[in-house]
């Protein structure tokens, strides 16, 4: 009887949920997509990913009110639905697993485009104006 209601699925380990892959920290924009009940529509909500590897990821949400377990992903920037499964979710952190593993050349993208948008912010704030005491000022300084 067990077996009528199980299926040959059921058995199959996949290595996908095993594995772990190295994990880049990041800080890029993206959109969870949800498709709402009984096909009615799509949900939106932003997010940010904070930890993005070939195997998962982890970003913020505002809320996470009425989300589904399972999701696409769409990093802003990229032409890509990832297809996400929930792994776990404390508070507006939230850990996923991806249905099928990121391509590494699109992962490569992800990591470089954050590295040199970061690197943008830093040239940025070293040519912002810096506080240079007047020559009076040290003068009453020094005595």
């Amino acid at each position: 009887m067990t077996m009528l209601r199980a299926t040959h699925l059921a058995t199959v380990k996949s290595a996908i949920y095993d594995l772990r892959w190295e994990e880049f920290h990041v800080k890029r924009p993206a959109r969870i997509v949800a498709v709402r009940p009984c096909l009615t529509g799509v949900s939106m909500r932003s997010a940010e990913i904070i930890d993005i590897s070939q195997g998962g990821a982890t970003f913020i949400v505002s809320t996470t009110a009425g989300l589904p377990k399972h999701y696409y992903l769409n990093i802003l920037g990229l032409a890509y639905r990832i297809g996400c499964a929930e792994v776990y979710r404390h508070k507006e952190r939230i850990g996923v697993r991806f249905i099928n593993l990121m391509d590494p050349d699109v992962l490569r993208r992800v990591v470089r485009t954050d590295f040199l948008v970061g690197n943008m912010e830093a040239i940025d704030a070293r040519r912002a104006p810096t506080f240079r005491p007047q020559a009076s000022a040290i003068g009453q300084l020094s005595k």
